[in-house]
Protein backbone atom coordinates (compact mmCIF):
# COMPACT_ATOMS: atom_id res chain seq x y z
CA UNK A 1 0.00 0.00 0.00
CA UNK A 2 0.86 3.39 -0.87
CA UNK A 3 0.53 6.38 1.35
CA UNK A 4 0.71 10.26 0.14
CA UNK A 5 2.26 12.26 2.83
CA UNK A 6 2.34 10.82 6.58
CA UNK A 7 -1.49 10.56 6.61
CA UNK A 8 -2.88 6.90 6.35
CA UNK A 9 -5.09 6.19 3.31
CA UNK A 10 -8.24 7.34 3.65
CA UNK A 11 -10.90 7.90 1.24
CA UNK A 12 -12.36 11.20 1.25
CA UNK A 13 -14.87 12.93 -1.64
CA UNK A 14 -12.17 11.51 -4.28
CA UNK A 15 -12.89 9.76 -6.99
CA UNK A 16 -12.17 5.63 -5.79
CA UNK A 17 -11.39 2.52 -8.22
CA UNK A 18 -11.81 -1.24 -6.73
CA UNK A 19 -10.75 -3.81 -9.02
CA UNK A 20 -11.53 -7.37 -9.19
CA UNK A 21 -7.69 -8.27 -11.20
CA UNK A 22 -8.06 -11.13 -14.26
CA UNK A 23 -8.22 -11.78 -17.59
CA UNK A 24 -11.77 -11.12 -16.90
CA UNK A 25 -10.95 -7.45 -14.41
CA UNK A 26 -14.42 -6.41 -12.61
CA UNK A 27 -14.17 -2.52 -11.57
CA UNK A 28 -16.33 -0.23 -9.60
CA UNK A 29 -15.79 3.21 -9.58
CA UNK A 30 -17.13 6.23 -7.24
CA UNK A 31 -16.58 9.54 -8.68
CA UNK A 32 -16.20 12.84 -6.77
CA UNK A 33 -19.91 13.67 -7.20
CA UNK A 34 -21.01 10.31 -5.88
CA UNK A 35 -22.10 8.69 -8.49
CA UNK A 36 -21.02 4.69 -8.71
CA UNK A 37 -20.23 3.28 -12.15
CA UNK A 38 -19.44 -0.38 -12.62
CA UNK A 39 -18.46 -3.11 -15.03
CA UNK A 40 -15.95 -5.59 -16.21
CA UNK A 41 -13.82 -5.67 -18.81
CA UNK A 42 -11.51 -8.33 -20.97
CA UNK A 43 -7.90 -8.63 -21.09
CA UNK A 44 -8.18 -11.91 -23.12
CA UNK A 45 -5.52 -11.94 -25.89
CA UNK A 46 -6.06 -12.42 -29.70
CA UNK A 47 -4.05 -15.35 -30.95
CA UNK A 48 -1.50 -12.69 -32.65
CA UNK A 49 -1.02 -10.57 -29.17
CA UNK A 50 2.47 -11.29 -27.17
CA UNK A 51 2.82 -11.92 -23.51
CA UNK A 52 2.28 -8.84 -22.17
CA UNK A 53 0.03 -7.33 -24.70
CA UNK A 54 -3.17 -7.91 -22.13
CA UNK A 55 -0.98 -5.84 -19.87
CA UNK A 56 -0.26 -2.94 -22.03
CA UNK A 57 -4.26 -3.15 -22.61
CA UNK A 58 -4.84 -3.41 -18.66
CA UNK A 59 -2.34 0.23 -18.72
CA UNK A 60 -3.89 1.52 -21.13
CA UNK A 61 -7.37 1.40 -20.19
CA UNK A 62 -6.20 2.54 -16.36
CA UNK A 63 -5.30 5.42 -17.39
CA UNK A 64 -8.34 6.55 -19.94
CA UNK A 65 -11.02 5.27 -16.82
CA UNK A 66 -8.56 7.64 -15.13
CA UNK A 67 -8.74 10.22 -17.18
CA UNK A 68 -12.56 10.01 -18.06
CA UNK A 69 -12.98 10.32 -14.27
CA UNK A 70 -11.29 13.75 -13.68
CA UNK A 71 -8.13 11.93 -11.45
CA UNK A 72 -8.18 9.68 -9.05
CA UNK A 73 -8.04 9.56 -4.92
CA UNK A 74 -6.93 5.95 -4.18
CA UNK A 75 -7.38 2.31 -5.95
CA UNK A 76 -8.25 -0.79 -4.04
CA UNK A 77 -7.63 -4.16 -5.56
CA UNK A 78 -8.78 -7.82 -4.26
CA UNK A 79 -6.02 -9.41 -2.65
CA UNK A 80 -6.19 -13.03 -3.79
CA UNK A 81 -3.52 -15.19 -1.19
CA UNK A 82 -4.69 -18.43 -3.02
CA UNK A 83 -5.41 -19.79 -6.53
CA UNK A 84 -6.25 -22.71 -8.05
CA UNK A 85 -4.28 -23.40 -10.90
CA UNK A 86 -0.44 -22.26 -11.95
CA UNK A 87 -1.51 -20.03 -14.66
CA UNK A 88 -4.31 -18.33 -12.56
CA UNK A 89 -1.94 -17.59 -10.34
CA UNK A 90 0.59 -15.99 -12.77
CA UNK A 91 -1.52 -13.55 -14.76
CA UNK A 92 -2.62 -12.10 -11.38
CA UNK A 93 0.87 -11.64 -10.46
CA UNK A 94 0.80 -9.81 -14.23
CA UNK A 95 -2.23 -7.41 -13.19
CA UNK A 96 -0.86 -7.05 -9.72
CA UNK A 97 2.48 -5.97 -11.11
CA UNK A 98 1.33 -3.82 -13.84
CA UNK A 99 -1.35 -1.96 -10.99
CA UNK A 100 0.94 -1.36 -8.65
CA UNK A 101 3.43 0.08 -11.06
CA UNK A 102 1.04 2.52 -12.89
CA UNK A 103 0.25 3.58 -9.09
CA UNK A 104 3.59 4.28 -7.77
CA UNK A 105 4.58 6.14 -11.14
CA UNK A 106 1.60 8.38 -10.94
CA UNK A 107 1.68 8.58 -6.98
CA UNK A 108 -2.08 7.04 -6.82
CA UNK A 109 -2.86 5.47 -3.46
CA UNK A 110 -3.29 1.66 -3.71
CA UNK A 111 -4.36 -0.97 -1.12
CA UNK A 112 -5.29 -4.79 -1.32
CA UNK A 113 -8.03 -5.85 0.58
CA UNK A 114 -8.54 -9.59 1.05
CA UNK A 115 -10.78 -11.72 -0.37
CA UNK A 116 -12.60 -12.60 3.09
CA UNK A 117 -13.04 -9.20 4.52
CA UNK A 118 -14.83 -8.02 0.79
CA UNK A 119 -16.81 -11.22 1.57
CA UNK A 120 -17.59 -10.70 5.04
CA UNK A 121 -18.46 -7.10 4.87
CA UNK A 122 -21.38 -7.73 1.68
CA UNK A 123 -22.49 -11.13 3.32
CA UNK A 124 -21.64 -11.39 6.49
CA UNK A 125 -19.88 -14.34 6.03
CA UNK A 126 -16.21 -14.42 4.79
CA UNK A 127 -15.85 -18.02 2.80
CA UNK A 128 -19.54 -16.72 0.74
CA UNK A 129 -19.82 -17.73 -2.25
CA UNK A 130 -20.13 -16.11 -5.93
CA UNK A 131 -23.68 -15.71 -5.84
CA UNK A 132 -24.25 -14.92 -2.43
CA UNK A 133 -21.69 -11.98 -3.26
CA UNK A 134 -23.98 -11.16 -6.36
CA UNK A 135 -26.92 -11.14 -4.62
CA UNK A 136 -25.56 -9.11 -1.61
CA UNK A 137 -24.76 -6.09 -3.77
CA UNK A 138 -27.98 -6.98 -5.90
CA UNK A 139 -29.71 -6.20 -3.07
CA UNK A 140 -28.07 -3.19 -2.51
CA UNK A 141 -29.44 -1.93 -5.88
CA UNK A 142 -26.83 -2.77 -8.17
CA UNK A 143 -27.04 -4.88 -11.58
CA UNK A 144 -23.73 -6.48 -11.80
CA UNK A 145 -23.45 -8.61 -14.65
CA UNK A 146 -21.21 -11.06 -13.69
CA UNK A 147 -18.85 -12.16 -10.35
CA UNK A 148 -15.94 -9.83 -11.27
CA UNK A 149 -18.09 -6.70 -11.38
CA UNK A 150 -20.56 -8.11 -8.09
CA UNK A 151 -16.54 -8.09 -6.18
CA UNK A 152 -15.44 -4.76 -7.43
CA UNK A 153 -18.70 -3.45 -6.02
CA UNK A 154 -18.35 -5.17 -3.28
CA UNK A 155 -15.15 -3.75 -2.67
CA UNK A 156 -15.97 -0.10 -2.97
CA UNK A 157 -18.78 -0.23 -0.71
CA UNK A 158 -16.28 -1.87 1.76
CA UNK A 159 -13.98 1.01 0.88
CA UNK A 160 -16.37 3.66 1.12
CA UNK A 161 -18.23 2.38 4.12
CA UNK A 162 -14.97 1.64 6.61
CA UNK A 163 -13.15 4.52 5.17
CA UNK A 164 -10.39 2.02 3.24
CA UNK A 165 -10.51 -0.45 6.78
CA UNK A 166 -9.91 2.48 9.44
CA UNK A 167 -13.68 2.81 10.54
Amino acid sequence: MVHLGTDPLRPGQGPLLALDLGTTTGWALRLATGQILHGSVSFRPSRFDGGGMRFVRFSAWLATLITDAGGLEAIYFEEVRRHLGVDAAHLYGGFLATLTAWCEHRAIAYQGVPVGTIKRHATAKGNAGKDAVIAAVTARGFNPKDDNEADAIALLLWAIETKGGVR
